[in-house]
């Protein structure tokens, strides 16, 4: 089952909430679909694309069936966003142990550098349709 181009990320993390803010502004077509990894729908497609339902370090992006994750996916996301943001696909020429050697680190001290939330986050009316609940 090919579903449109979806963003699961930790819906208690601030940095991943200022993150699906930002490609939210940034997807002018509003082909992204988005889905909490802690939601009905999150849990879902980690179990369909049988990925870890629990501990998530990585946020998940799904495009044309296949299941992208770490650097990968925050690469891959960037060709739907405007202005110059696909020229960072460029960036995918460098070795992944690389890439998500860096993303790890980010990944591991984000709760530390950017703080979190008690609950998920509630998108607004404009773009509650693209929230997968």
């Amino acid at each position: 089952m090919n579903i449109q181009p979806t963003i699961l990320f930790d819906g208690v993390c601030n940095f991943c909430n200022g993150a699906v803010n930002f490609v939210i502004k940034r997807d002018k077509q509003g082909v992204l679909k988005f889905a909490v990894l802690q939601s009905n729908a999150g849990v879902q497609l980690l179990q369909q694309y049988n990925l870890p339902t629990t501990d998530m370090k990585s946020f998940v992006f799904i495009e044309n069936g296949i299941a992208h994750t770490q650097s990968t996916a925050a690469l891959k996301v960037c060709k739907y966003l405007g202005w110059a943001w696909p020229l960072c696909n460029v960036f995918i020429l460098v070795p992944k142990f690389v890439r998500d050697g860096l993303y790890n680190w980010i990944a591991k001290n984000r709760y530390k550098w950017f703080g979190q939330k008690n609950a998920c986050m509630i998108p607004t009316p404009e773009v509650k349709s693209r929230f997968l609940i």
